[in-house]
């Protein structure tokens, strides 16, 4: 009777720890699941936040002249800013979202170094001039791969950290990612949409 009885709650407790560990996926599911992102709610806090986003960058650099060539710099830091936001909607839940806030770390700690690297580059250009290119191996090992395999290589490769996952890994990080792109085309639409109607009323107004 008494081992019974010292039985019960290490019993009790294994049952408590799985229900806490059922609940946790339940939620890491919930999060990640790809309905969210067709909701109301969720777009609107992505709107928001995207306009923050956006006012940073505008801020950090002015709008250059219709010659110049940062143009295209401007429009990528602006498609940084709503990959960074959009990672940041999803809470670090996905893989995906993990890998775009990681190498947006990695992209800063870059540019603070860049000077270093530079310097590093030029003295080390005499060197690497006289080394010839090498023919990469994995790109070898890939056109011998059956026509499925490299579909699913070619997937992983566009989904962000999902390189070497595997299949059913691959293809549960990309219905949600293809779900959060969805979501972010359409608030990016109905922003432009937005921003266009307004620039034309203030235009169109007569002068005081």
């Amino acid at each position: 009777m008494a081992s019974t009885l010292l039985s019960n709650p290490v019993t009790n407790s294994d049952r408590s720890r799985k229900k806490k560990k059922k609940k946790i996926q339940a939620k890491d599911q919930n999060d990640q699941d790809p309905i969210k992102w067709k909701s109301d709610s969720q777009q609107q806090i992505y709107s928001s936040k995207l306009l923050q986003a956006l006012s940073q960058v505008r801020l950090s650099s002015p709008p250059p002249p219709p010659s110049s060539a940062d143009g295209p710099r401007r429009g990528r830091a602006v498609r940084e800013a709503a990959d960074t936001v959009l990672a940041v909607a999803a809470k670090g839940k996905s893989r995906w979202s993990r890998a775009i806030l990681t190498n947006r770390l990695k992209l800063k700690f870059q540019k603070k170094h860049k000077k270093q690297r530079v310097v590093a580059t030029v003295s080390g250009s005499s060197r690497s001039s006289s080394k010839k290119p090498k023919v990469s191996v994995l790109r070898l090992k890939g056109k011998s791969l059956p026509a499925v395999q490299r579909k699913v290589r070619v997937l992983g490769r566009l989904v962000p950290g999902c390189r070497k996952q595997p299949l059913p890994v691959i293809l549960e990080e990309a219905t949600d990612y293809i779900a959060a792109l969805e979501m972010q085309v359409r608030v990016m639409a109905a922003l432009a949409e937005r921003l266009s109607d307004s620039g034309a009323g203030s235009s169109s107004a007569p002068p005081s």
